[in-house]
């Protein structure tokens, strides 16, 4: 089976290696940070606050040293900071300034300016480092791919008739309540090409339009909806037959939602994909939208459910150069069940009789 381009859940299949200027991802340290998975995003976080504390513990240890604050009777009767005798009560002297604790028990005096400058120089780094650190998790839980496990597709997509056109179908939902503003749909198709001149595209991409209920791009998604793309001969799938939807064939849909998250204001995009064997010929997604008591239901137990409807087993430019398919089909759908009606009619037995007795 060829490998994706694009996973089911919306992630790119790719990877990327010999990247040789790694200085770039430094030039954006908190996309880099954001785009870090959460293990070493708390690992950073977490060193990011010792290092500091460490850093300033000992430049208020060398401090209170250089002042002779740390051999008692030696120096001027008032210390620099009060209740500094160590390393280890410089270092909690450092946790509280940087994370403001403020137990009583040590603080800055006025016989050093030098300490009034590392103090106000601490508390504006821990300011820095609370501000990159808590709006990079921020960013990491408010993701827009997060509100993207809501919006689902069908497991598979179908191609049947409509309107006498062959279209390629498929149905997507948003599980949530609140909308998705301004929502878009885009379809590509990606395959490997060949140009004339010998050159090989691995992933050549193509564009092609999809349609609604109302037409366009843009969609109401308040109940689930069928996005259907008309066959015609501008679409790259002009060609395609039953016999062609195998895992062997070369062929990728790639499905894009994209809109604006309506609490968040947030613009986000859900992906999926369709390889050629998970295109279903000849069948159309089951209603699942009912009014109850006065309302619309929707049932997502039949999301993904289809049943099989009669369509012709030839590719779209064939049918287009020959309608007879499509009126022979027309007439063999219509005259199969007046002929099973018929006889069942005339394998049905009377419940009744009139005897000619009764008449007279």
């Amino acid at each position: 089976r060829r490998a994706r381009f694009v996973s089911k859940k919306g992630n790119c299949n790719v990877a990327h290696k010999n990247i040789r200027e790694q200085g770039r991802f430094l030039q954006d340290v908190f996309t880099t940070l954001v785009d870090l998975k959460w293990p070493h995003t708390l690992l950073i976080f977490t060193m990011s606050f010792l290092c500091s504390w460490l850093l300033f513990a000992m430049v208020w240890w060398l401090i209170a040293f250089a002042h002779g604050d740390l051999a008692p009777g030696e120096g001027t009767n008032v210390p620099c900071v009060t209740s500094i005798h160590s390393f280890s009560s410089a270092f909690l002297f450092s946790i509280e300034v940087q994370v403001t604790i403020g137990f009583g028990g040590r603080m800055v005096t006025e016989e050093c300016p030098l300490a009034i400058l590392i103090l106000i120089v601490q508390n504006i780094v821990g300011l820095m480092i609370n501000a990159i650190m808590l709006g990079c998790i921020f960013m990491k839980t408010a993701q827009a791919h997060r509100r993207a496990e809501t919006l689902i597709f069908s497991k598979h997509a179908v191609i049947t008739l409509r309107h006498g056109r062959l279209c390629f179908m498929l149905r997507v939902g948003d599980l949530r309540k609140s909308m998705i503003i301004s929502a878009t749909i885009h379809m590509q198709v990606v395959r490997k090409t060949t140009s004339p001149e010998g050159e090989v595209v691995p992933l050549h991409q193509v564009d092609i339009p999809m349609e609604n209920g109302v037409g366009g791009n843009g969609i109401f998604l308040v109940a689930p909806l069928i996005i259907y793309h008309v066959i015609d001969s501008n679409s790259p799938l002009y060609d395609l037959a039953p016999s062609d939807l195998h895992h062997h064939q070369d062929l990728e849909i790639i499905v894009i939602l994209e809109g604006v998250v309506e609490t968040t204001g947030i613009t986000t995009q859900a992906r999926t994909s369709y390889l050629a064997d998970e295109i279903l010929w000849g069948q159309r997604f089951v209603p699942i939208v009912a009014e109850e008591d006065g309302r619309y239901s929707v049932d997502y137990s039949k999301f993904g459910n289809t049943i099989k409807v009669p369509t012709p087993l030839c590719t779209a430019r064939q049918l287009d150069e020959d309608r007879s398919l499509l009126d022979a089909l027309t007439l063999a759908s219509s005259r199969g069940p007046l002929r099973k009606r018929s006889v069942a009619v005339a394998k049905a037995k009377p419940k009744f009789s009139i005897s000619p007795d009764s008449l007279s």
